[in-house]
């Protein structure tokens, strides 16, 4: 027996945990100041709104091409080579003097982080026990977490104090300490035996897993996470600041309760799915959060909304693990790369799509009524992880 294949799980999470929170921390380092930079360049607001979304709409394809490119080749050399993509177009931010150039960046952007998600998802997967897989996404979410936790804590004190280039450097320094720590993976062995359908194209490959329950389940849920979300980043702001009287310092504040409720309850979750079944925390999430956001709007004062704010974070805890398991349960290990590929696609388009659609809602109903129905989704992909799911096990 070859006992490499039986020893590395254990040690490869620490180093994989490392690597996914320096993969995921140059994009939240952005969200809190890109607008403010496009501006700084002389973007107008159109502009603006069209030079963030890039990112996303490249984004969301490339997640999937790499997803079967990973299959094909594994994940060590592409998820190095995606983080030293990743550190290259970090660089390249403050080269930028017009907004056509930003834009460019944003292209670039967009396609080298597409590597990453799918990469290192994957390889946790590949890394973990079968009756572990909720435990590992569970520390694999907190890693997600952390990054925005990090990302949205300190990127408007580095704008502010030291300049956006200095914000740029500090991304790009972090991207290329993760590739060093990712040399300490496992090498891969050769090309993973691909056939049938995932040879004959990613378009046929994505047709059979979206036939598949449990992968209907994740990936309707995993978008329905973040179009909520999408409608929270967008209208959370207008409500504190506009309706409330707050300021930004306040609407950070409610991000980060988010964040570590986020954090706390995600390997305590994956531990419950591992033992119960991945259905009972995804429908308790599912309604937490559906919960948490029509309430969003009700309180006038920051105490209650930070409470609310941290149930919603419990919710996302609860729910990231159990979908994410779903993927490595209902997937085998040479479609691995595609089915987390599709899952991290939907995971930017919720974000992209939601954005947009509940801020055209707010603008036709109002910011309040906009908020309560951010989980709209939501209630969809509850209905569908009750339908679908066993009632016990995986």
């Amino acid at each position: 027996m070859d006992t490499t294949e039986q020893s590395p799980p254990r040690r490869m999470l620490p180093i994989l945990s490392a690597v996914t929170f320096t993969g995921f921390l140059d994009t939240t380092l952005l969200v809190p100041i890109m607008a403010l930079y496009a501006e700084e360049l002389g973007a107008g607001i159109g502009i603006t709104g069209l030079i963030i979304g890039l990112y996303s709409i490249v984004n969301t394809p490339a997640n999937i091409f790499f997803g079967r490119l990973i299959d094909q080749m594994g994940h060590k050399v592409l998820l190095i080579l995606g983080l030293l993509g990743d550190a290259l177009a970090m660089g390249l931010y403050t080269l930028c003097r017009l907004p056509l150039h930003l834009a460019l960046v944003r292209v670039f952007h967009g396609l080298t982080g597409a590597v990453v998600g799918p990469a290192t998802m994957s390889a946790i997967t590949s890394y973990s026990a079968v009756e572990r897989e909720g435990r590992a996404m569970g520390i694999y979410g907190m890693a997600i977490a952390a990054a925005n936790l990090v990302g949205f804590g300190i990127s408007g004190v580095l704008y502010s104090r030291l300049g956006h280039d200095w914000l740029f450097f500090f991304g790009a320094a972090m991207l290329m300490a993760g590739a060093g720590i990712s040399f300490w993976l496992p090498a891969v062995k050769g090309k993973a035996q691909v056939s049938g359908v995932i040879s004959s194209g990613s378009l046929s490959a994505v047709k059979t897993l979206m036939k598949r329950r449990g992968l209907v389940v994740a990936y309707g849920s995993i978008f329905a996470q973040y179009f909520g979300f999408g409608g929270v980043v967008t209208l959370l702001p207008r409500y504190v600041v506009d309706s409330l009287g707050m300021d930004a310092f306040h609407v950070g504040m409610l991000l980060t309760v988010f964040s570590v409720a986020f954090i706390i309850v995600q390997f305590p979750s994956g531990a419950l799915s591992d033992r119960r079944g991945r259905l009972l925390p995804i429908v308790t999430g599912l309604c937490l959060g559906i919960a948490s956001l029509v309430i969003l709007p009700m309180p006038e004062g920051f105490p209650l909304l930070a409470v609310v704010m941290a149930l919603y974070g419990l919710a996302y805890g609860l729910i990231f693990p159990s979908i994410s398991a779903l993927v490595a349960d209902h997937s085998r290990p040479e479609e691995r790369g595609i089915a987390t590929g599709i899952f991290h696609a939907l995971l930017t388009a919720g974000v992209a799509i939601g954005a947009p659609v509940m801020g055209w809602v707010a603008e036709l109903l109002g910011v309040q009524v906009g908020l309560m129905l951010s989980p709209v989704i939501m209630v969809l992909s509850l209905a569908l992880a009750v339908t679908l799911l066993p009632k016990r096990g995986t």
